[in-house]
């Protein structure tokens, strides 16, 4: 299948991800792609075929596969067998796994099909068209669709996949690491939104500064501290070699946890 030759993109488990998929594909677009999704998480897909034009909600998962030239994959990984059992994925079909930690072997064994499998690690953000997906193996039509949502990463084998969907797994320690800065704010007598819109604004452009590449982000972290300032206070205080090893053990736990599950998958 060429990478131009994508025209019709099914998505079985229209949750987060498979709304973000589609937002990024149809919002604003002149000539999106058609997509079907399927009738799971109903109220969502209703809300994205209204929305769209070029999206239909299907009858069942079957109907998706028989319509699509892509099948994208974003039902829960505990829900799989559920959701997968019986379907037949032939022909010149695609199929697109992004259900966290099911590795290519155990998805071709519940869908007993020989067409090519590719997993992807698309995250919310790609319903801006700013989202680096880590793709697994190269495809494509598969790496065109993701740089067509923000960019893409194609990595050679699934031990290196593994490793990418370590560091994804970090997100939410972000976003409640700024949470608690926010409350240690406002428990010190800054009104809540005042602490949540700064802590907001203060992030954001650090966010904005990862976007130089000629400055690595030990250099970006080193800018921003000056000598017995209160960045490297803070940085020499908290996250200090215990908290730094501690971290590093965490990452080391899920990524065994992934490689286990990966190879453990029992036969469908």
């Amino acid at each position: 299948m060429e990478a131009d030759a994508v025209e019709r993109i099914g998505i079985i488990g229209v949750g987060e991800i498979g709304r973000a998929i589609v937002t990024g594909l149809c919002d604003g677009d002149d000539a999106p792609p058609e997509v079907f999704l399927s009738p799971r998480g109903a109220g969502t897909a209703a809300e994205l075929s209204e929305r769209f034009a070029s999206v239909r909600v299907c009858v069942d998962n079957q109907d998706v596969v028989d319509r699509s030239d892509m099948v994208i994959i974003a039902v829960r990984g505990q829900d799989r067998r559920e959701a997968l059992s019986g379907l037949r994925v032939g022909g010149d079909r695609l199929v697109v796994n992004v259900m966290a930690g099911v590795g290519t072997d155990d998805l071709r064994r519940t869908l007993a099909t020989d067409v090519p499998l590719v997993r992807a690690i698309p995250l919310p953000s790609v319903r801006e068209r700013r989202s680096v997906t880590v793709t697994c193996p190269s495809h494509p039509a598969v790496d065109a669709l993701f740089e067509r949502l923000g960019g893409v990463l194609p990595v050679g084998d699934e031990a290196a996949f593994d490793v990418f969907s370590t560091l994804t797994g970090t997100l939410t320690t972000h976003y409640s690491y700024l949470a608690t800065l926010t409350s240690w704010a406002a428990h010190h007598g800054i009104a809540s939104d005042d602490a949540d819109d700064y802590v907001r604004s203060l992030f954001q452009g650090v966010g904005r500064s990862l976007s130089d590449r000629t400055r690595s982000l030990h250099q970006l972290a080193a800018d921003h501290e000056t000598p017995n300032g209160s960045n490297e206070r803070i940085r020499t205080t908290w996250f200090n070699p215990a908290n730094s090893e501690a971290l590093t053990r965490a990452l080391d736990d899920l990524l065994a946890t992934l490689e286990g599950r990966r190879s453990a998958a029992p036969p469908a």
